[in-house]
């Protein structure tokens, strides 16, 4: 077995087949590249709404992971109770980015043909 720096380790024959076959899988590679990455931005220009306590609160996210806007009813402040506001607006918030999670993991699995790409880090996505 000899090196090659342009053929790598080699046996001394020529595979056309086996370079053709590379270059294929560097070619799907490439459109799977190309096809996540249209999917990270279709999910990133998305909203996610969650709602607690009955719609008193209501916390939007956006794909990227980002708290856009939380809408408080009037009625729900109280002065008393800042400890129920708080836990009302925290469940509402981690619902919306679950919410936003799930999708993107979603479209990655959809675009990946549900293949293990564990060593990609996929998962976790700079959003």
């Amino acid at each position: 077995m000899s090196y090659s720096a342009r053929r790598g380790f080699t046996n001394g024959s020529q595979n056309p087949a086996g370079s053709r076959r590379q270059a294929e899988l560097q070619q799907r590679f490439a459109q799977m590249q190309a096809d996540m990455d249209a999917a990270q931005k279709e999910v990133e220009a998305k909203e996610f709404v969650a709602t607690s306590g009955g719609g008193a609160v209501e916390a939007t996210v956006n794909g990227k992971r980002e708290l856009v806007s939380l809408t408080v009813k009037p009625e729900v402040v109280d002065p008393q109770d800042t400890e129920m506001l708080q836990d009302l607006i925290v469940t509402a918030v981690n619902e919306a980015l679950r919410q936003a999670a799930e999708t993107m993991e979603q479209k990655i699995e959809s675009v990946s043909g549900n293949l293990n790409l564990g060593g990609f880090n996929l998962g976790n996505l700079s959003l």
